[in-house]
C-alpha cells in the first residue's frame, strides 16, 4: 500500500503557554452560584454539566444541574430513571477531597411545563384557564423557535431566587448556535414588541365597538392574505391568545432582564465546551466574543474528546514508511501484516492529534487569554456516576501550564 510522502512534523499535545481553567477552584469557591455549559450541539456539554455538579457536590456543594434533554443513559449514570421538571435527589454522593457533605439535585427541562407554571403564576384562575386551552399558546409553548431557550432562562430565574441551592450548574439546549441561549429573550422580547402582535393587541386595549372598528381599519391591507395563508379560525386563536397574554406581556420582559443581567453579574461564570473541531472550535470563538461583548464572566474553554496516544515519538510519517516496508516484505507473514495494520492505525491516530492541536492552536492564537482545560476521550459511553467523576477527574486535571 502506497503513501502519498508527507513532511515530518514534531507533535506537541501540551497546552504549554496557554492559561489553565482551575476547575477545582472555581467550583470550591463559595462566590461561584451558577455555572453556565454552553457551545455548539454536540460538544458533550450536558456530560461536562453532569460531571461538575458530581464533583461540586462530593467537594461539599449544594448543586442543582439543570439539564436540557438528556440522553437516557446519562439520567441513568445520576442513578434517576426518568427526569423531569421538579429537582430530584441524586443518590450515591459522598464526601470527597474536601470531606465535607454535599448534595447533588437534577433535573430536565420541561419547556411546555415551565411556560404552563408561568401562566399559572401570573394570570388569574380564568385567564389562565383560557390560555391554556388556547390553540395558539399550546403551538407556541410546544415549539416556537427560541421558546426552549427562553424557558431554560425562565428555570435558571426561578431556581436562583428559591436559593435552595448553593451552585447552579446549567446545560444550556442543543441548539444550531451557541448564540441561541443569550438571544432567546431578545427574540422574544422582539415578538412580543413586533407591529402583528401590537395590532392584534389593539381591539382588546380599545374594547368593545371601537375596538372592532380599529381590527377592521388596521387590518383592511392584510387580512384577506392572512386569512388565506394561516386560515380564519387560526388567526381567531392568535388574537383570542394575545387578549389573553396581554397583561402578561411585560412580566416577560422584565424577568428576562433580570435573568439576563444575572448572567452579568459576578457569581456567574460561563464554560465554553467545544470539541477539538474546526466548526466547534469556530463557535466557541463567537461565543467567547459575544461574551466579552455583553460584558458576562468567561471562566475558559472546556476541550472535550481530544485524542492522545502514548507513544508520541512515532511520527505518522514514520509508522507509514515502517508499514509500507512491512507490506513489500515477500511471503504472508501474518505478524508482519498485524504489525503493519497496527503502524497505519497508529498513523491514523497520529494524524488526528496533530489536526486537533492545528484547530486548538488557531483559536489559542485568536484568545490567548482564555484558560483551557483538555478532557481526554473516553473509550466508551458514561453510564453511571464513576464515569462521571472520571470526567470530573480530567476536567480538574487537564488544564495546561
Amino acid at each position: 500500500m502506497s503513501t502519498e510522502p508527507v513532511a515530518e512534523t514534531a507533535l506537541d499535545t501540551s497546552l504549554e503557554g496557554v492559561p489553565g481553567l482551575e476547575v477545582d477552584a472555581l467550583l470550591d469557591d463559595p462566590g461561584t452560584r451558577i455555572v453556565v455549559c454552553c457551545g455548539a450541539g454536540g460538544v458533550g456539554k450536558t456530560t461536562t454539566a453532569a460531571a461538575l455538579g458530581v464533583r461540586a457536590a462530593e467537594r461539599g456543594r449544594r448543586v442543582v444541574v439543570l439539564t436540557i434533554d438528556p440522553a437516557r443513559r446519562l439520567a441513568q449514570s445520576m442513578g434517576i430513571d426518568q427526569l423531569d421538571n421538579v429537582p430530584r435527589r441524586v443518590d450515591g454522593i459522598s464526601p470527597g477531597a474536601t470531606g465535607q457533605d454535599g448534595e447533588l439535585h437534577a433535573m430536565m427541562l420541561d419547556m411546555k411545563r415551565t411556560f404552563d407554571e408561568i401562566v399559572e403564576a401570573h394570570a388569574d384562575p380564568a385567564r389562565a384557564a383560557a390560555i391554556l386551552g388556547n390553540p395558539f399558546y399550546q403551538s407556541l409553548s410546544a415549539g416556537f423557535a427560541g421558546t426552549q431557550e427562553y424557558m431554560a432562562m425562565e428555570k435558571l430565574g426561578q431556581l436562583r431566587a428559591r436559593d435552595e441551592w448553593d451552585l447552579i450548574i446549567v446545560d444550556t439546549p442543543p441548539s444550531r448556535s451557541a448564540l441561541d441561549f443569550l438571544d432567546a429573550p431578545k427574540r422574544l422580547g422582539s415578538f412580543l414588541d413586533g407591529r402583528f402582535i401590537k395590532l392584534l393587541m389593539a381591539p382588546a386595549k380599545a374594547g368593545g365597538r371601537a375596538g372592532m372598528r380599529i381590527l377592521n381599519a388596521s387590518m383592511s391591507m392584510m387580512t384577506g392574505t392572512l386569512g388565506k395563508l394561516l386560515g380564519g379560525q387560526f388567526l381567531q386563536d392568535i388574537q383570542t391568545f394575545v387578549a389573553a397574554m396581554d397583561t402578561m406581556f411585560g412580566g416577560f420582559r422584565t424577568r428576562a432582564d433580570a435573568t439576563y443581567r444575572l448572567l452579568q453579574a459576578p457569581g456567574t461564570a460561563f464554560l465554553v465546551v467545544a470539541a477539538p473541531e474546526p466548526d466547534a472550535l469556530r463557535e466557541a470563538a463567537y461565543f467567547v466574543e459575544r461574551l466579552g461583548a455583553e460584558r458576562m464572566p468567561l471562566a475558559g474553554l472546556v476541550l472535550n474528546r481530544v485524542h492522545g496516544t502514548g507513544a508520541t515519538g512515532l511520527s505518522a510519517e514514520r509508522a507509514l514508511a515502517a508499514a509500507e516496508t512491512l507490506e513489500q516484505e515477500p511471503g504472508g507473514a501474518s505478524a508482519s501484516d498485524l504489525a503493519a495494520g497496527l503502524l497505519h492505525l497508529h498513523a491514523e491516530r497520529m494524524q488526528v492529534i496533530a489536526r486537533e492541536q492545528r484547530t486548538r492552536d488557531r483559536f489559542t492564537s485568536l484568545h490567548p487569554e482564555v484558560p483551557v482545560t483538555a478532557v481526554p476521550a473516553l473509550p466508551g459511553d458514561v453510564h453511571d456516576l464513576s464515569g462521571l467523576r472520571a470526567i470530573g477527574d480530567r476536567l480538574a486535571a487537564g488544564h495546561g501550564g
